[in-house]
């Protein structure tokens, strides 16, 4: 038996589940990127909503749009889009079915036209997380014009990035004089309701539409928030302990988890549903100090772990933060350089640190390095760049971000030489692998070219000679010892 309506009253008794009737529910969310994080965080919040709620709930099922490939959407529809979240704590499992998507689509169906659902009445809130690279940004933080995807939406029917199905939604809202949603981003994008306000602002404009961008800033709302559950890319033993949890019931396409949630949203106005059943989930004033902590301390440490980790042969977020070494130096690196700008206490900031490196270090959950290092030129600015300068101008040490940088500029390095193992997708990967291609037994020269990409790191960092020369010595390192071996030595 396969998992749809029809197997729940088949599942086992400790197996979590919908407590609202499937068939009532009906559309009120609208959701870009629907990927294991959606799944294992908005949706899941969102059935918390709704059992919450009981009949009033039934308003908010979710309409989830995968904007890259069809696959998801293919094995769900079967199962009438009901799929298991296995939450993976150290020593057991724990299943939930959860039912929260009313419906699944793909946005590169020719039959869909998103900007129609965006402006469709009964969708109150538009929620995303197509990660920091599907914003186009500059470093700056403004929409890129001359991103190849957002030059190809100006002139299509239907556009296929984010911010262009939302600008061409929005129109249709202003032109019908509807209720606009409220639009949530949920990636981890610094300031990120501001941010993709603005980018869409700027993508009308682009249009030639400068009265639509300054309705879109004055009329809609773009609540920041924070997301943080560790939801790691699919794993070959999902399906196998999904079934075994499930009593022999088959489910096509499992997610797993981290214990861990927080969903922190800033003012909101407006219908929602009552996302606080869910245990972790805050709304504030004030996003910020929230936001930074999570971009620093834990994005920024994990492009750590995943870019030096793999050069070390330790090919898993867990894996690299048991290793002795990188985890003292990882530890090291979110307390007294990631810690940077952000108002909490002493005390805060080391049970913060001590719960990021023991999630880090759950055997449950297997977070490849290859896919946390993606996209790291997208996210090099917020997560890495920020508190280095601070620590810089302060006159504190970077060895961390030194460190980080040097084995991010390696992993271009060994795929320019075809001895990277691990797949490299990065926006810029062809202009990084030119460079390590141009400059390739001159380490300094590596580092600097890299340096001076403004849009990646921003404009020069203060004693800026002193750390190209000091990534430069790193890079050496890296590329002549054994990788373990300096980490030891640098870990002491």
């Amino acid at each position: 038996m396969h998992l749809n309506r029809k197997a729940l009253p088949h599942l086992p008794d400790n197996v979590y589940r919908p407590e609202f009737d499937l068939s009532q529910l009906t559309p009120g969310i609208l959701h870009l990127g629907c990927g294991n994080f959606h799944r294992a965080h908005q949706a899941v919040a969102t059935q918390a909503a709704i059992n919450r709620e009981g009949p009033d709930g039934l308003k908010w099922g979710i309409v989830s749009a995968t904007m890259r490939r069809p696959d998801l959407v293919n094995q769900l529809r079967p199962q009438d889009n009901l799929y298991t979240l296995l939450t993976r704590i150290e020593d057991r499992t724990v299943a939930s079915v959860i039912g929260s998507i009313h419906e699944m689509v793909f946005s590169g169906d020719e039959a869909i036209d998103l900007a129609e659902r965006v402006a469709d009445p009964r969708i109150r809130i538009i929620s995303l997380t197509v990660t920091a690279s599907g914003y186009y940004l500059t470093a700056d933080g403004r929409l890129d014009p001359e991103a190849q995807a957002i030059r190809q939406d100006l002139s299509a029917r239907h556009p296929r990035t984010a911010i262009g199905i939302l600008a061409n939604g929005l129109a249709l809202v202003r032109q019908r004089g509807t209720v606009p949603p409220v639009i949530l981003c949920c990636d981890n994008v610094s300031h990120n309701g501001a941010t993709l306000r603005q980018a869409v602002m700027d993508y009308a404009s682009l249009r030639g539409d400068d009265r639509l961008a300054a309705w879109i800033g004055e009329t809609v709302q773009f609540p920041d928030t924070m997301v943080d559950r560790i939801a790691p890319s699919s794993h070959i033993d999902d399906v196998a302990d999904a079934k075994k949890a499930l009593g022999g019931i088959v489910d096509a396409a499992p997610v797993s988890a981290e214990p861990w949630f927080q969903w922190i949203i800033g003012p909101f106005d407006g219908l929602r549903p009552y996302w606080e059943a869910h245990p972790g989930t805050k709304f504030v004033r004030d996003v910020a100090v929230f936001e930074a902590a999570k971009l620093q301390m834990l994005n920024g440490s994990h492009m750590l772990l995943a870019y030096t980790g793999a050069l070390a042969g330790l090919n898993t977020i867990a894996e690299a933060a048991s290793d002795p070494s990188l985890g003292r130096i990882t530890a090291r690196f979110i307390r007294d350089e990631q810690t940077a700008g952000i108002t909490l206490s002493a005390e805060e900031l080391d049970d913060y640190t001590q719960a990021l490196m023991a999630r880090f270090q759950n055997p449950g959950i297997v977070h490849d390095a290859e896919r946390v290092g993606r996209n790291g030129s997208a996210k090099m600015a917020d997560r890495v760049m920020r508190a280095m300068r601070d620590n810089l101008v302060a006159g504190r040490s970077v060895s961390g971000a030194s460190l980080l940088i040097a084995s991010w500029i390696r992993w271009f390095a060994l795929n320019d030489q075809e001895a990277l193992e691990l797949c490299l997708t990065d926006p810029k990967a062809k202009v990084l692998q030119r460079i390590c291609a141009e400059a390739r037994d001159d380490h300094r020269a590596q580092a600097e070219a890299f340096l001076a990409m403004e849009e990646v790191f921003g404009p020069p960092l203060p004693d800026h000679d002193r750390i190209v020369a000091e990534i430069a010595g790193l890079l050496r390192r890296l590329t002549e010892e054994d990788v373990p071996s300096v980490l030891r030595e640098l870990a002491s």
